[in-house]
């Protein structure tokens, strides 16, 4: 069987690779979208592709619907510490081959990653059926546009304009165009007040 795994934590990856491995299942890395696709395009079709919803280049559901395009055929798949239930209905419903938490035991994932390999599709029943948590909205969260609240974590985290723009697959003027944005909307100048006003508000 062959398994590729796409996730831009490193540790996580290759844990997973090894966790795989202990397990006759030949696994090929990557850590964004790029990568996966790329590695796609340079093979056979592999048995799945497992994505991490969150790496760099997905954009949300838009790199999965990418993936399933370009996969020759072969079964797709997401893993995320994040994502909640509606994502994962979202992506099963366009032809994703199983959505997995990370904080699936290893050896029910690989299990899971068996059984979306030979045709079927899952998703975890207690994730799927827990009650949806509705957090209180954030009123900085809601002045924002859902692109400029990823511009605005990414510069929290220290990102540069370049590195920006390769984390959500856009362009690097229109990473610079959400951020005169966003400024103005949140009351900041610059992007270090713009962090600090994200953090003091409790979204960061």
């Amino acid at each position: 069987m062959r398994l590729l795994i796409a996730d831009d934590h490193d540790l996580l990856r290759d844990t997973l690779e090894l966790w795989f491995q202990r397990e006759s299942i030949e696994v090929t890395p990557a850590r964004d979208l790029a990568g996966a696709l790329a590695a796609m395009a340079a093979a056979e079709p592999f048995d799945l592709v497992l994505l991490d919803y969150g790496m760099p280049g997905m954009d949300g559901l838009a790199g999965l619907s990418r993936a399933l395009t370009e996969a020759k055929g072969a079964r797709v798949a997401l893993i995320s510490g994040v994502a909640p239930r509606e994502v994962a209905e979202q992506a099963l419903a366009i032809g994703a081959a199983g959505f997995l938490p990370k904080t699936l035991p290893a050896r029910s994932l690989v299990n899971a990653v068996r059984f979306m390999a030979m045709g079927e599709q899952y998703a975890p029943v207690d994730f799927m059926t827990a009650p949806a948590e509705v957090a209180p909205p954030n009123p900085l969260a809601e002045k924002l546009t859902p692109r400029e609240l990823q511009v605005l974590r990414e510069l929290s985290a220290g990102k540069a304009n370049k590195e920006i723009a390769i984390a959500l697959g856009i362009q690097e003027p229109t990473v610079k165009l959400h951020m005169k944005t966003l400024y103005r909307k949140i009351g900041a100048h610059n992007r270090t007040q713009a962090a600090l006003i994200a953090k003091e508000s409790g979204l960061m």
